[in-house]
């Protein structure tokens, strides 16, 4: 099976540089034959496009306030998120970017559409500065151990 695992966030605001960290320890970590881990940093443009490029499963990797403990991680389903949102290259939030690959899989009629499912990081801290805070540091390891779950045949169904 085709995937792509995106990370996506900006290194320059601490914790919402999760996805970043996340893609670079998934991408020593020894995934399956088939899976394409790239870091996308704050170029959710690209990510948008990448993801018409005949996968069968993306999974998006990026930090998420959902109100729950610093370095809780969650699955998240994509029918969750906001995707009605204007496409603006210089705010290329996760929502913007599930918006804009929503228009473009319409508008190019693409032949395979993926399967999407998101993996977010509560953050303790998206102040300006380099460096994850520990607790979300902590998390990117588990982080590694849930897309494992996910890559699974079965699709890795674990509640988190």
């Amino acid at each position: 099976m085709k995937t792509l695992i995106a990370g996506f966030g900006n290194i320059f605001f601490r914790d919402d540089g999760y996805g970043c960290e996340a893609a670079r320890f998934l991408a020593r970590a020894g995934l399956p034959d088939g899976v394409t881990v790239r870091d996308f940093g704050i170029s959710g443009l690209h990510v948008a496009f990448e993801m018409l490029a005949g996968y069968d499963r993306v999974i998006l990797v990026d930090a998420v306030s959902r109100g729950g403990a610093p370095g809780t991680l969650y699955a998240i389903e994509p029918d969750g998120v906001q995707t009605n949102i204007p496409p603006d290259a210089h705010a290329m939030q996760l929502e913007t970017v599930l918006s804009l690959y929503e228009r473009l899989s319409k508008d190019l009629s693409a032949d395979v559409l993926p399967t999407i499912a998101i993996v977010g990081c509560e953050p303790e801290c998206v102040d300006e500065g380099m460096g994850l805070s520990p607790r979300v540091a902590a998390a990117v390891p588990a982080t590694a151990a849930l897309i494992q779950r996910l890559l699974e045949p079965s699709g890795g169904r674990t509640p988190v």
